[in-house]
């Protein structure tokens, strides 16, 4: 194994372990009402199937989870950790490509569309693969929006506003949970319905530290450097002034969030 090798698995195994992290109660909490015994769900972008698997359990024996994700490290991770679910099936598969043997009853896809560079096909190849009146939720950011309060250090301000740049010159919608009614209007699902679920962390909370720290996390990224978008050391001055700010000043966060559901009348 390379040396290259070696760091993609170790970057694998650390983001493998914050999806185990995530619930269907902390993570996706708008989508329990829409969750009965028996149904078959699809659930896109899965990561290691940790929300997967809190579905599996609702649905019951009578229904059936599957779960696909395009990184193969996270699904191997996800079948070892879930392997007494019975209900739960994780496949490495590419969305676009992907066939099953048969339609679904609810598609889900958290935080998943926000890297896609076309996400009006990712919806439309959805819609297909739902059942007559089956239901389409998908669980998104708007970045743009985001809250600090009080605001954080410039260079992580300067930081998030490059990392913003970054994303949209590479395609990317950084208003990813605003656009999706257009998508689902596009793609002629009905009944369209957004719900509000913002993340919101305050100090005092357990957690707190730790998810107002994920903006750290995301300025580890080389690849913004990289490709110019930002020099390595206004990037590090981000991140230890930004760690600094965490225990001293940081307040709360908000990350915008919106579930949308949509309905295959077809």
């Amino acid at each position: 194994m390379t040396v290259e090798q070696k760091e993609i698995k170790r970057e694998g195994r650390g983001t493998a372990k914050l999806f185990d992290e995530r619930s269907l109660a902390a993570d996706y909490a708008t989508l329990q009402p829409l969750l009965k015994q028996g149904l078959r769900v699809l659930d896109v972008g899965c990561g290691t199937g940790a929300i997967s698997k809190d579905i599996a359990k609702l649905v019951g024996p009578t229904g059936r989870v599957t779960g696909i994700d395009n990184t193969q490290y996270f699904i191997e991770s996800g079948r070892e950790t879930y392997a007494d679910i019975e209900n739960l099936e994780l496949y490495h598969a590419d969305l676009y490509t992907y066939k099953p043997e048969e339609k679904f009853d609810l598609i889900i896809s958290a935080r998943t569309l926000q890297w896609l560079s076309d996400p009006q096909k990712a919806v439309n190849k959805l819609k297909s693969l739902l059942k007559p009146n089956g239901i389409l939720s998908i669980l998104d950011y708007n970045h743009e929006a985001l809250e600090w309060l009080p605001e954080p250090p410039a260079s992580m301000r300067q930081f998030y506003a490059t990392f913003l740049r970054w994303r949209s010159e590479a395609g990317m919608d950084n208003m990813m949970a605003d656009s999706l009614p257009e998508l689902f209007k596009e793609a002629g699902l009905q009944g369209i319905e957004v719900l509000e679920a913002n993340e919101v962390y305050t100090k005092g909370d357990a957690n707190f530290e730790h998810k107002v720290g994920i903006w750290s996390s995301v300025a580890q990224m080389n690849q913004i450097v990289d490709e110019g978008y930002i020099s390595d050391a206004d990037r590090l001055k981000a991140i230890e002034e930004y760690n600094n700010w965490i225990p001293t000043h940081a307040q709360q966060m908000v990350m915008k969030l919106k579930e949308v559901r949509g309905i295959n009348k077809n």
